[in-house]
């Protein structure tokens, strides 16, 4: 494979994720934390540089994917720390935090307020790996397409 193509298939991967994401998302209905947000910007960075690596071909860009895919696993390893209590997670995320949410919108009875996500409890699971070990793996495995497309002569 050219590295173009390599390239095209990491963006696309990362695209995928996101798409993905959204869908748990939107559509089935399983609000993201903090550090599944964070997971995300990573993914949207390797989208970008997919698109910029394939109008300018610039091998450097796809070392910038690599690391952009190697940043959301970083994210997620320590999200499957955090979900198998391995260490503590983020105040903002482990505590029941409010954080955002105004003080009318607390007091106003008619305003429906979600409970907080928590960053430490695992929302869904296939094969016994959560969301965030989902991503540290895939996310993984882009980020070695990206050295293939970096390593691959034009």
């Amino acid at each position: 494979m050219t590295r173009a193509q390599l390239s095209l298939l990491a963006a696309a991967g990362s695209a995928a994720m996101l798409a993905g994401a959204f869908a748990f998302q939107y559509i089935g209905g399983l609000a993201p934390c903090q550090l599944c947000l964070w997971q995300r910007w990573p993914h949207a960075a390797a989208v970008l540089i997919g698109v910029l690596m394939l109008a300018l071909g610039w091998r450097v860009l796809a070392w910038a994917g690599a690391l952009a895919a190697l940043a959301s696993a970083a994210i997620g390893a320590f999200h499957v720390g955090v979900e198998q209590k391995w260490w503590d997670g983020l105040a903002s995320c482990t505590a029941g935090s409010i954080e955002g949410i105004s003080t009318a919108d607390l007091l106003n009875p008619d305003v429906v307020v979600a409970a907080p996500v928590r960053c430490d409890e695992i929302a869904w699971a296939l094969a016994g790996i959560s969301m965030a070990g989902w991503n540290v793996i895939l996310s993984l495995a882009l980020a070695a397409i990206w050295v293939m497309a970096a390593r691959t002569k034009a």
